[in-house]
């Protein structure tokens, strides 16, 4: 059973790089046209701070060595993403990028780890970070959503990039299955729900993958809405440009 666990945990390892890689092409298109266009940094801001949470319950949790490293490698490759975002984005969309990366990914990650070092010790500190990144977890596989959405509107999956949302669908499965192993739901109840909201996410794209985009919703996007929305929020003035 050990060997059993150690060898899932490899092949999850494997796999979570390849997750962290897969939005290497739409980087190379934002490069290539100078600008981010419709792609989101929502993802990639909730995932650095995602990493940097299961990094620090890896060191934290006794035997957790594989959980960590991937993580750390998670956390290098999402600053090289976000900081790729701040160079193409317009003006205005990279104040705001910035602001939230500085709240999310260096605020709200060093006030979980004071917290957690000087208020809790033993086995409560390793529930508390299990407990934030279970729930950060859930938050990075969810926040693809808003890129489900413009695939309905627009007909187009032109936004939503394949590679991570297969990605998203094998690491979700495969940690599931070593979370069940090991017996850690920390990581089997956020894995399982990235499980289920990949799978959801490659349905849309089998559905809308031959569709051609919807020309209204373009003829709207080529006449100023092109950089609107690239970190939506519930609360934002909708027509307000991110």
């Amino acid at each position: 059973m050990d060997n059993l666990y150690l060898y899932v945990g490899i092949i999850g390892n494997i796999i979570s790089v390849l997750m962290f890689l897969s939005p290497v092409k739409t980087f190379w298109t934002i490069v290539k046209k100078g600008s981010t266009e419709e792609f989101k940094s929502l993802p990639y801001i909730c995932t650095l701070l995602n990493s940097c949470l299961w990094t620090y319950y890896g060191i934290t949790k006794p035997g957790s060595y594989l959980v960590a490293t991937v993580n750390g490698f998670g956390i290098l490759v999402e600053i090289v993403y976000i900081s790729l975002f701040l160079i193409y984005a317009p003006p205005r969309t990279r104040a705001k990028t910035a602001k939230v990366a500085g709240i999310v990914d260096v605020m709200v990650f060093a006030g979980a780890v004071l917290v957690t070092q000087f208020g809790m010790e033993g086995d409560m500190r390793i529930d508390v970070i299990g407990f934030m990144g279970a729930a950060l977890n859930i938050v990075m596989y969810a926040s693809p959503l808003s890129s489900m959405r413009l695939v309905v509107t627009t007909k187009s999956v032109e936004y939503m990039p394949f590679l991570l949302s297969l990605f998203f669908f094998l690491n979700g499965a495969v940690w599931t299955f070593y979370a069940f192993l090991v017996r850690d739901w920390f990581l089997g109840v956020p894995n399982g729900t990235g499980f289920v909201l990949g799978v959801a996410q490659l349905a849309l794209y089998s559905i809308y993958m031959q569709s051609k985009p919807s020309k209204v919703i373009f003829d709207d996007l080529d006449s100023g809405g092109q950089h609107q929305h690239l970190l939506p929020s519930s609360t934002s003035n909708p027509t307000e440009p991110l």
